[in-house]
C-alpha cells in the first residue's frame, strides 16, 4: 500500500526539489558571469587542488565529482584546452590516466574562489541562521549517506 505524503510533507518535498534545482543553477550562473567557469569545472579544480601533488586518477576524480567517466572525460578535455588541467598517463597501469592541475589552473582557482564563496554565502549560508545551516548540513549528510547505501536493486 502506498504511503502518500501529507500536505506538509508534499510542501517540504517540493521546496527541496526547487532548492536542489535552483541553487546549483544560480551558483553556476554566478561563476560563469563573474569568472568564466562552470560549477562542474570549478569542482574539478577544487578536487585536484586538494589532492596530493594536485593530481587524481580519472576514476577517483569521477567518483569525487559524482560524474560518469565519459562526462568527466569531456570536461577534462575542455579544461586541458584552456590550459587549466593536464592529462598524465599512469605508468603503473597503462589504461589509467591522471588529471593534474596546472599552474594556470591553480591561479584560476585562487582567483575564482572568493567569487564562488560570496555566491554560496549570498544564496545559501546567509539565508539561514547559523544553527539552521548546521542542521541543513547534518540533514544533507544523512540523506547523502542513505542514497550512497541504497543503490538501485538493493531493495
Amino acid at each position: 500500500m502506498t504511503r502518500w505524503l501529507s500536505d506538509d510533507q508534499q510542501a517540504s518535498w517540493r521546496a527541496w526539489i526547487a532548492a536542489s534545482l535552483l541553487l546549483p543553477e544560480r551558483l553556476n550562473r554566478d561563476l560563469q558571469e563573474r569568472a568564466g567557469l562552470s560549477l562542474p569545472d570549478y569542482e574539478i579544480l577544487v578536487h585536484l587542488s586538494e589532492a596530493p601533488d594536485r593530481r587524481l586518477r580519472m576514476s577517483e576524480l569521477a567518483a569525487a565529482t559524482m560524474s560518469s567517466r565519459s562526462r568527466l572525460s569531456h570536461q577534462i578535455d575542455r579544461l586541458v584546452a584552456e590550459g587549466l588541467v593536464e592529462r598524465e598517463r599512469c605508468l603503473d597501469d597503462r589504461r589509467g590516466a591522471f588529471a593534474v592541475l596546472t599552474t594556470r589552473g591553480w591561479r584560476t582557482l585562487i582567483a575564482t574562489a572568493p567569487t564562488h564563496v560570496e555566491s554560496v554565502r549570498e544564496h545559501l549560508v546567509d539565508v539561514l541562521r547559523p544553527e539552521e545551516f548546521a542542521e541543513l548540513g547534518r540533514l544533507c549528510r544523512a540523506i547523502a549517506d542513505r542514497a550512497c547505501v541504497s543503490e538501485p536493486g538493493d531493495g
